[in-house]
């Protein structure tokens, strides 16, 4: 066979593989990013509108990702978990007459727990990124009840928002503990 057969079918094969891999890049790209937006939903669209990119949003929630899996996220005791009911019953009783010292001690109760179980609680933004990985459904409603707080002057009907707000994320993060014993209790 001459040389310069030789040299086509070596072209060829370079052609075809270099073909393939960007076919490969393009189709786990596409399932990236699919499993991106069905995961975060609202949050994947927040992030895409804040961006202004798509790409830069897949950036910014893969390396929540990776910063999250670095954690170690533990389960609360059943007495820490406990206690932490008890005190959400009377910050609950507590709205009724005082619905802004309420949701201070609605939002300082959140952290409270999000520390006890291991997120880091220094900054309200990176607690927010932290909360949208494991419970993303609910990291809107945080940042809405966190900004009704830090708002102070507002009306009741508003405080009550982020009341209920707190309680979801709350309830989730006490949830997952309890979803955390019974799958420790079942590989036991």
């Amino acid at each position: 066979m001459p040389t310069w057969e030789w040299i086509l079918i070596a072209v060829s094969i370079v052609i075809v593989v270099a073909v393939l891999a960007i076919a490969a890049k393009v189709v786990s790209s596409r399932r990236k990013t699919s499993r991106l937006k069905e995961h975060y939903g609202r949050e994947y669209q927040r992030l895409v509108s804040q961006a202004g990119d798509p790409k830069v949003a897949e950036q910014e929630l893969t390396a929540r990702e990776r910063e999250r899996k670095k954690l170690d996220i533990v389960p609360l005791s059943p007495s820490a978990l406990s206690d932490f009911n008890a005190r959400w019953q009377q910050v609950q009783t507590g709205f009724v007459d005082d619905p802004a010292a309420a949701v201070g001690v609605a939002d300082r109760l959140v952290t409270e727990v999000m520390r006890e179980r291991g997120y880091p609680i220094d900054d309200f933004e990176r607690r927010a990124a932290d909360i949208s990985v494991d419970h993303p459904g609910i990291v809107d409603n945080y940042r809405a009840a966190h900004g009704i707080h830090l708002r102070g002057e507002v009306s009741t009907e508003e405080q009550r928002e982020a009341f209920v707000h707190y309680r979801a994320l709350f309830d989730k993060l006490l949830e997952t503990t309890k979803n955390d014993d019974a799958s420790q209790e079942a590989s036991a």
